[in-house]
């Protein structure tokens, strides 16, 4: 058996990358410390109160999940092909300012407070909006006169 045959699908797909990729790794990590900074301050600016509403994380979500919309479709749609736009935006600072894991903490944290109704409304209100956001980041993307068209 030859080594190309004996090479697993996994191998063979990472085998042409190149070794050192340490640019994108400080890509993303300076727009995820960005992001992390934004959320953490907002969270100072807008603290909630037991059984409340938790608003900085609901913003939080809902803005990541616009701007990742909106630079998405400008990076994929609209601009010519670039490095880092989506490791610095997309990966990096979206993922750093928005929080599944918070938003799963705080339903929970409601709910251990017997304030049901404002779990499920968080609940509801944070995905609902995440995805209007999403699609008018998208659809505003889109109006957007299209720079270096790709082929």
């Amino acid at each position: 058996m030859s080594t190309e045959t004996a090479r697993s699908p996994f191998a063979t797909r990472f085998a042409h990358r190149p070794h050192s990729q340490v640019d994108l790794l400080l890509a993303v990590g300076v727009g995820g410390g960005l992001g992390t900074f934004l959320r953490y301050e907002l969270s100072l600016a807008l603290p909630a109160g037991s059984g409340a509403f938790p608003w900085a994380i609901f913003v939080v979500n809902v803005v990541g999940a616009l701007i990742l919309g909106f630079v998405t479709t400008l990076v994929l749609e609209r601009w010519p092909p670039t490095r880092y736009v989506r490791p610095i935006v997309g990966i990096g600072f979206c993922g750093g300012l928005t929080t599944f894991s918070t938003w799963m903490v705080d339903t929970t944290q409601l709910i251990d407070a017997h304030h049901a109704l404002t779990a499920v409304l968080y609940v509801v209100a944070t995905l609902t909006t995440g995805l209007v956001a999403l699609y008018l980041g998208v659809v505003t993307a889109r109006t957007l006169p299209r720079r270096g068209a790709r082929p």
